[in-house]
């Protein structure tokens, strides 16, 4: 298994499709990555020589913004915006839906599961 950016590859898929693995990495971005260091999409992970993992690799680090510190700074714009007192920022302090979904029906997922119903008398 090949390890990019703190994350194991599976050997038996394609690069292309093993580079999407990592957070920040998609199918497009990956084959981007892959033309600019001149690998084969189609190759297996098992099948890439260590020079061409470490082109990979060294890319990945030098030039993209993956994983934790993608993470991170995902984290630090949520936590402006509910700074800010921004509408968006106070629907995320809330557990609301933040992009104008409605929420009389569905947004459970965001809301969390209903609340007990109100007990029948006896």
């Amino acid at each position: 298994m090949a390890r990019i950016a703190g994350v194991e590859i599976p050997n038996n898929k394609r690069v292309e499709i093993g580079l999407t693995y990592v957070f920040g990495i998609g199918k497009t971005k990956s084959q981007a990555i892959l033309e600019k260091v001149k690998v084969d999409l189609n190759k297996k992970v098992k099948d890439l020589s260590a020079e061409e993992v470490n082109r990979i690799r060294k890319h990945i680090e030098s030039e993209e913004v993956v994983e934790g510190d993608l993470k991170k700074s995902i984290n630090q714009d949520i936590k402006r915006l509910m700074d800010i007192n921004c509408y968006r920022g106070r629907r995320h302090k809330l557990g609301l839906p933040v992009r104008g979904q409605r929420t009389k029906t569905n947004a459970r997922t965001r809301k969390g599961p209903r609340g007990s119903m109100i007990k029948k008398k006896k």
